[in-house]
């Protein structure tokens, strides 16, 4: 199938064409709850969830972007029930990890605190094999040789050799990334440095990312610019339209390079 292309199709329609094991990471937010109109479209979780087990490579990532809905005062909690089905189907829970959005809007009920979170869950194909973890919180210690010890589960602790401490340590599983905002008409655009950030995490340079539900394109533009390949599904002929007018000066760029 031709790579770096978003397929205005249902994403069931464009993994029926994928061989198994064939993409390095999947990244996409899919449309939970019925939070957002998205041209009256809905997707079959159950399904998808298959297929995305079928068409990612073994140690390859799937990050699933979810929240949940409120109703009459009782959170929905598919979030949760999705996670127990990507199990069921194959996947590992690698990591439970938090999209904190410091510029939300409050829409939430007034009996409870704000609503600032959604969770990205990070699934892997067996034992994970591609893992860059981002190193950009500032050490306490930085440039101070301290003395090295390990612990392990009964108590007992192992000296190792004293080490000199980075300037940087790895980035806490909470993460703090503004709402993405931009000029086009999808409802729920996906925050340029999310993808990046999870782009850089879990594949190397060449790699396939595939976003079943890709929306405006940014899973794509993000791919593009860090040197990966890309493939994208997106069912709304509208938004699909807005996502290739996004992208294509990159994919001009690229094949000028090429």
């Amino acid at each position: 199938m031709e790579l770096n292309k978003i397929y205005n199709e249902d994403c069931l329609k464009t993994m029926a064409l994928m061989p198994d094991d064939f993409i390095e990471l999947a990244i996409t937010s899919p449309p939970y709850d019925n939070l957002r109109d998205y041209n009256g479209y809905i997707f079959e979780f159950e399904k998808i969830a298959k297929e995305l087990f079928r068409v990612t490579k073994k140690g390859g990532v799937l990050v699933w972007v979810v929240g949940d809905a409120t109703f009459s005062g009782d959170e929905s909690g598919s979030s949760f029930k999705q996670v127990l089905y990507f199990k069921e189907v194959g996947f590992n829970l690698h990591d439970t990890m938090i999209w904190h959005k410091p510029n939300s809007f409050n829409f939430g009920s007034n009996n409870c605190y704000r609503q600032s979170f959604e969770y990205m869950f990070v699934f892997s194909k067996g034992k994970i094999n591609k893992v860059n973890l981002i190193k950009d919180m500032p050490a306490k210690l930085a440039g101070k040789t301290v003395k090295g010890a390990r612990k392990h589960s009964n108590g007992v602790r192992d000296e190792v050799p004293d080490f000199i401490v980075s300037n940087y340590k790895k980035r806490d599983n909470v993460w703090h990334i503004p709402v993405g905002t931009n000029n086009n008409n999808h409802p729920a655009i996906f925050p340029e440095k999310l993808a990046e950030d999870h782009i850089l995490s879990w594949s190397n340079e060449g790699d396939l990312i595939y976003d079943p539900m890709i929306g405006s394109g940014t899973v794509a533009k993000m791919a593009l610019l860090n040197k990966r390949k890309f493939i994208g599904s997106e069912i709304s002929k509208e938004y699909c339209d807005e996502a290739n007018k996004r992208i294509k000066p990159l994919l001009q760029q690229l094949h000028l390079n090429l």
